[in-house]
């Protein structure tokens, strides 16, 4: 990470989200004396990872490079799993779900791996997924596994602690049960030693200074067991600010769907005698009908699906805004996501003199504050994916003959993203805009300025630049009902104007620049196609 002045000095104002909460930790820093701070992210692997996974990683990423830019302490940044939960319900995605109801309630890493057995257990397996995940998108992390701490003893301080403090972990917890859950409840739950499983039963007895419970088993017995060594574990809630103390957690961030249980894992992790670590709270995702998305629903959008149609940085852009903001994480929101996110790169190469400017650039978090340098060409996804609308393109072929015709020093060996985006478009365009497409007649009225307009186009040269064909594209569209008085007193043209356009000859409420359109699919052809629209023949 650079140490340049200038840079440093701005992220000490920056309003840049990981900036804030980056500034915090540095107080946090200076009121504790730390010489290293943790970064902390949870998973349950009773599922996949999945696009939430990616969201609190990458966000947490981001805060990291922030701090690291504001400060020059080391930090680390732990992804842990808990593995040892028991598995409650049998997921719907294992090849035979029958085959391992023998396993409910025991750790996921004793359930065998239902995937053809490549791993120790079904916690292995998902752990490994989690890994490869990660691993994918270039994360810098440390994987942890629950089941390892807990057994390897790295917890077994804390947990003797929190024997000592079994009653007043009890006074926090009780007063949010209900009254039957409070006669059986117990912030440990031993792995009974008949059957394996993890055990939600009361305490019979609480030895703190022989470091004991005691319990009666599923097979009838009373069972006394050390709570160290593997032999037990947190209920999930105590877990939280048990892992906090015993790691010395700085920094964790969750969704919104924690929120009130916060305080409670604060609580635990003081009683055990340790400073609860800063927080950030983030909006929960909707899908296309403003329902929260779940993932036993399935609803919303995966992150397979995402890079189906989009590269990874679309996706983390996505992550950066407004986390606070509860959104919609559905298939329309993926176009203006890539676009916005090239928009915001080629921004960045030009504030190389406002380091102010660049700490507010989305993509400085993005990519830690190394940027690539963007391809240029400056053709968006919308252009694309409206190209492959009007030439009716079905591979990639097709749509890189517009590209080369319009831009011969742009090819798919030197323009790695344009052509991962030219296949994205066509994905795209397949699944979601052309069986949406909706041409209309135009108007008599229309017709005329229509033909007006290919006149005008057709005088221009082959090779006319975007801005040369959009200035046609005023010209012709200066007239009634399109003509607007500008507050300078010049003449403007309405947004109808290309509203027209759109819906006529593209068959969408919205388009691109319709001059970077003409240049890009070439003025003949585009003369070709408003003939088609004045005929009809685009409606039928």
């Amino acid at each position: 990470m650079t140490t340049d002045p200038a840079l440093r000095a701005a992220a000490e104002t920056s309003k840049a989200w990981p900036f804030e909460e980056a500034r915090k930790l540095v107080e946090r820093v200076k009121r504790t004396g730390k010489t290293e701070v943790l970064f902390e992210t949870g998973y349950g692997p009773s599922g996949l990872p999945h696009i939430g996974t990616f969201g609190e990683v990458a966000r947490t990423t981001m805060v990291r490079r922030a701090f690291e830019l504001l400060c020059d302490i080391p930090t680390r940044l732990l992804c842990f799993s808990d593995d040892m939960d028991g598995m409650r319900k049998i997921p719907e995605t294992v090849p035979d779900p029958g085959a391992l109801r023998p396993y409910l309630h025991m750790p996921l890493t004793t359930v065998p791996d239902p995937f053809g057995g490549k791993y120790d257990s079904f916690g292995h397996h998902n752990n490994a997924m989690l890994r490869r995940f990660l691993d994918a998108f270039g994360f810098d992390y440390e994987f942890a596994s629950a089941t390892d701490y807990y057994k390897a003893g790295r917890f077994d301080a804390m947990l003797l602690r929190a024997l000592e403090k079994f009653d007043d972990i009890m006074a926090v917890m009780l007063p949010t049960l209900g009254e039957e859950r409070q006669a059986t409840y117990s912030p440990f739950l031993p792995i009974s030693p008949s059957s394996g499983r993890v055990l939600y039963v009361p305490m019979k007895a609480v030895d703190a200074r022989a470091g004991t419970i005691t319990f009666t088993d599923e097979d009838g017995t009373d069972v006394t067991m050390p709570v160290t060594g593997g032999h037990t574990k947190l209920q999930w809630k105590p877990d939280f600010g048990m892992r906090w103390a015993a790691l010395g957690v700085d920094f964790e961030m969750f969704g919104k769907d924690h929120q009130t249980n916060a305080p409670i894992y604060d609580q635990i992790c003081e009683i055990l005698g340790a400073e609860a670590p800063q927080h950030y709270v983030y909006e929960l995702f909707l899908d296309e009908n403003g329902q929260k998305i779940s993932k036993s629903k399935g609803n919303g959008l995966t992150i397979d699906e995402w890079l189906t149609y989009a590269d990874p940085e679309s996706l983390a852009l996505f992550m950066y805004n407004k986390p606070r903001e509860a959104k919609r994480l559905y298939f329309d929101v993926i176009p203006r996501a890539v676009d916005d996110y090239g928009a915001f790169l080629s921004a960045y190469q030009r504030q190389a003199d406002k380091p102010a400017d660049r700490l507010m650039n989305p993509v400085w978090h993005i990519h830690g504050g190394k940027p690539p340098v963007p391809e240029e060409g400056g053709i968006s996804f919308a252009l694309l994916l409206n190209l492959a609308a009007v030439a009716n393109a079905h591979d990639k072929s097709s749509l890189w003959g517009f590209i080369l015709r319009y831009a011969p020093h742009l090819r798919p060996e030197s323009h790695p993203r344009l052509d991962a985006l030219v296949m994205h478009a066509l994905r795209y365009f397949d699944d979601f805009v052309k069986p949406a497409k909706t041409y209309r007649m135009p108007t008599p009225d229309e017709a005329r300025d229509l033909a007006d307009l290919a006149a005008a186009l057709a005088q221009l040269p082959a090779q006319a630049t975007p801005e040369e064909i959009q200035q046609k594209v005023y010209d012709v569209g200066r007239r009634e009902p399109y003509k607007t008085t500008q507050k300078d007193g010049s003449v403007g043209v309405a947004q109808s104007w290309f509203n027209m356009l759109y819906q006529v000859l593209l068959g969408e409420e919205k388009g691109p620049r319709f001059g970077s359109f003409v240049a890009l699919y070439g003025i003949a052809n585009t003369c070709q196609l408003i003939d088609r629209a004045i005929k009809g023949d685009l409606t039928r």
